[in-house]
């Protein structure tokens, strides 16, 4: 969270002309749906509450389209790129998130949208779970205080009204969440390059994964 994954795969996707697919505003587009439907969230393994998350996952149709140069996502056919991005989504789609039936929902769908060649996808679980045998992994990362700041300033910019102290907390509690979750926890994959944003700039950061991935590229057999 914050460390800006989104802005980096984006723009990588851009520099090296490949399609650029956002798996979290698929869960965001569930955690939304969810919330429309007043549906519970707190699963913690109970099937009462697993088991109509995961229904309503298969039951949905999550579209993600290059329109203007970035990225439009549809729900069921509606426009929900703006909506799936506030704080209540956000917080919903964590929790969501936890869901192993949802999950395995998603991944499906992750896989088959990622069969063509050129994707950069990103994730929490991307190289660990989805694509364990992607040509490159970035576990990308930076300190919980810039993440929550970068996050703070992204809603600043929007007009929503939220504090940086609860902000860190929130990247502290979806980072444990994250981590502790049973199914596709948040972990480094043993072959994923690590790389701290903390004191980078997103364009450092999209042309030293553009490097890394053009290096790759090189080393494979012909």
């Amino acid at each position: 969270m914050g460390s800006g994954k989104s802005t980096v795969a984006r723009r990588v996707a851009e520099l090296m002309g490949y399609v650029y697919i956002d798996t979290g505003a698929m869960y965001r587009s569930v955690a939304l749906k969810a919330l429309r439907r007043a549906m519970s969230f707190d699963a913690n393994g109970r099937p009462e509450i697993d088991e109509p998350l995961t229904t309503l996952a298969s039951e949905t149709r999550v579209d993600l389209r290059q329109k203007n140069g970035a990225q439009q996502v549809l729900l069921d056919g509606e426009d929900v790129t703006n909506a799936i991005r506030t704080p209540e989504v956000a917080q919903a789609a964590s929790k969501v998130a936890v869901v192993a039936g949802v999950r395995k929902v998603l991944v499906a769908e992750q896989r088959r949208a990622g069969e063509k060649s050129g994707v950069v996808m990103e994730g929490r679980d991307i190289g660990s779970v989805v694509f364990p045998d992607a040509q490159l992994k970035i576990f990308l990362t930076a300190s919980p205080e810039t993440r929550a700041e970068r996050r703070w300033r992204e809603h600043q910019q929007k007009g929503d009204v939220i504090d940086l102290a609860r902000t860190l907390e929130e990247v502290h509690e979806r980072d444990r969440r994250d981590r502790e979750r049973k199914t596709s926890p948040l972990v480094q994959a043993p072959d994923a390059v690590v790389v701290d944003s903390t004191a980078m700039e997103p364009e450092e950061v999209a042309r030293l994964v553009v490097m890394l991935a053009k290096g790759k590229s090189a080393d494979r057999p012909k």
